[in-house]
């Protein structure tokens, strides 16, 4: 009786959250491209419709990661942690659990105190509604993600009860005893170290960090929350979770099919043909998704087939896959690029125009080792016919305009990047659902719509606590002090641009590319600045650094994902990579050292 009231409740809950992100991402979308309408015919704008844009930001942000923790798809640097439940049974995932539900309720706390701040000094974002009604989202938020926390530590309520224990005990030596000092935070980031391999989430390890160290430093830790929502309501946030919601519309349709057969009709003939395609289709999808994984989840399926089927071995096309899972990250409307346009302060159109004959160039590179590959594998290839080519280019031709109206919002002057994003989500809405009516509206955008928020919330609770941990970088002068230790030590421009690549590539196979940036880029960008790097340039060696970690063992993104996708131990993942490591290193000194790949399209434009 009790279990079937409390399904019942849990369902309801779960209802309201679905229908939330729905109306959240639904007036994401719709109020920008209303804005944009209204002030091209009617000469008017929307008041404050930017405003909510952001504040609605904060919103998905939360609640989908409130769903993430729902459907345990918060993401963690070594995914799931089956092996070790297998040999010590529920051990592990407690362990794990007393981590990150201690430190999500204590995030939660340092919320409310933010809230209760905000509160006693009121202010307005618009009309009646005020900056702390909008914020209490993130009490409310961290506390569901810690009771999901606590419930999905383990099957069985006395491993759930232990995980209770040991966060009343860490509660109290913290808060009881008033430890600090630089013992506990050595120990605190121990087993935030053991919890990260026991599987908590990213943003339980770097929320945890900014804890504790602001704790020992301070004794307070509102700062964190305070910093979590000036970058989730920063003017140019809501680009992410829009442009994410399009590569979600195209990825759930039918686009994969329509433009692998477009590809395969125009270039299949050339020998290594298939290999090629799947670079490109990759590179497309890549461009909307971020890197995520989306790009290797969405097409695994339908290209490795393809790829065994044409007569190229299984570790090839799994090599092939994970590389390029990644390969169109520098293209727009790539998410990378766009925050970190966002945290460097640099010109987001120019790291666009930047990006492409980088990006050109890291596709070429891998296309042709496809095509050596097809060419002695002597692998299959299609013929070419005038009459597919150019049925398959009219089938597909409203998702071959999508890069043309991204390009166009984004350089045209006619929308700003946030319209751009919602034009583009919209874009894909309508013609997936009632051009090529590949999506049913209540059978699968309600479906894909929610998919897409928990990786939203996912992603954007991790850039929040990460923003915590570097705002006490900051303040402790830790970008300062690196840089006056890097001037002492590295004298040449060159050495310097070497060691900074084989940093960002630990950085990369150690941490995801988007708290990278928000933790990585205020300590490089200094010392960039003394060498005399352009900041463009030094915005895409980063970026194609933490696009050649995605690769990068042992806890390299893609490694996971396509473990994962093509049922392949790891062990055969790192193996099958490795040329791909090879040539994209390469490609990625290239970029560093030949400073005009970079900054030739900018310079063509006056930018």
């Amino acid at each position: 009786m009790f279990n079937r009231i409390f399904a019942s409740i849990r369902a309801k809950i779960h209802a309201i959250e679905n229908l939330a992100v729905i109306i959240i991402l639904a007036v994401m979308a719709v109020l920008p491209v209303v804005e944009v309408f209204a002030r091209e015919f009617f000469k008017t704008s929307i008041t404050n419709s930017i405003v909510t844009v952001q504040h609605l930001t904060l919103w998905i942000g939360f609640v989908g990661a409130m769903l993430a923790a729902r459907e345990g798809r918060l993401l963690s640097l070594t995914g799931e942690t089956t092996w070790l439940q297998d040999r010590w049974g529920s051990w592990p995932g407690a362990a794990a659990g007393i981590a990150s539900v201690g430190i999500t309720l204590t995030l939660m706390v340092a919320s409310y105190h933010l809230v209760s701040v905000e509160r006693t000094f009121p202010r307005s974002v618009f009309g009646s509604i005020q900056i702390w009604m909008a914020q209490l989202v993130m009490p409310i938020g961290f506390g569901v993600m810690a009771w999901r926390l606590l419930i999905r530590s383990s099957a069985q309520w006395r491993y759930r009860l232990l995980v209770l224990v040991g966060v009343a005990i860490l509660g109290y030596l913290g808060i009881g005893m008033e430890l600090q000092g630089g013992w506990a935070v050595y120990a605190g980031f121990a087993g935030l170290f053991v919890a990260v391999i026991l599987g908590a989430p990213i943003f339980v390890v770097l929320g945890g960090a900014a804890v504790l160290l602001f704790w020992n430093e301070w004794g307070v830790m509102a700062a964190i929350p305070a910093e979590t929502y000036r970058i989730v309501v920063h003017p140019m946030l809501p680009t992410l979770p829009l442009f994410t919601l399009a590569g979600y519309f195209f990825a759930e349709g039918g686009s994969s099919h329509r433009l692998v057969r477009v590809f395969r009709a125009w270039f299949g003939w050339i020998p290594g043909g298939t290999a090629l395609v799947t670079v490109l289709v990759c590179a497309f999808f890549t461009s909307f998704t971020g890197g995520s994984g989306v790009t290797i989840l969405a097409l695994g399926g339908l290209l490795f087939p393809m790829l065994l089927k044409d007569l190229y071995t299984r570790k090839f096309s799994t090599g092939l896959l994970t590389a390029s899972g990644s390969i169109g990250l520098l293209f727009p409307p790539s998410l990378p690029v766009i925050l970190y346009g966002i945290r460097a302060q640099v010109g987001i159109d120019r790291l666009f125009l930047a990006g492409i004959l980088p990006g050109i160039f890291l596709v070429a590179i891998v296309a042709l080792w496809g095509i050596r590959q097809g060419i002695v594998g002597k692998s299959q290839r299609t013929h070419f016919h005038w009459r597919e080519a150019w049925e398959s280019f009219w089938e597909a031709k409203w998702e071959v305009l999508t890069p043309i109206i991204v390009l166009g919002g984004l350089f045209g002057g006619v929308a700003t990047l946030v319209e751009t994003a919602a034009i583009t989500a919209v874009y894909a809405f309508i013609i997936q659902v009632f051009v090529y009516r590949d999506l049913k509206l209540t059978r699968d955008v309600i479906p894909t719509v929610i998919k897409c928020a928990t990786l939203i919330g996912g992603v954007l609770i991790i850039l929040g606590v990460a923003m915590g941990l570097t705002s006490y970088l900051v303040d402790a002068q830790i970008p300062s002090r690196a840089l006056h230790w890097v001037q002492a030590h590295i004298h040449s421009k060159l050495v310097f641009l070497l060691a900074l690549n084989g940093a960002l590539l630990i950085v990369g196979a150690l941490m995801d590319i988007f708290s990278a940036i928000i933790v990585v880029v205020p300590l490089i960008a200094p010392m960039g600045a003394a060498f005399g790097i352009d900041p463009v340039h030094l915005g895409i060696i980063f970026l194609v650094n933490l696009e050649l970690g995605y690769l990068t063992p042992p806890v390299g993104m893609n490694l996971f994902l396509s473990s994962y996708r093509f049922d392949t131990s790891l062990p055969r993942v790192y193996l099958s990579v490795i040329p791909y490591l090879i040539i994209l290193a390469i490609g990625v000194l290239v970029i560093t050292y030949v400073p005009a790949i970079t900054l030739t399209i900018p310079a063509l434009f006056g930018k």
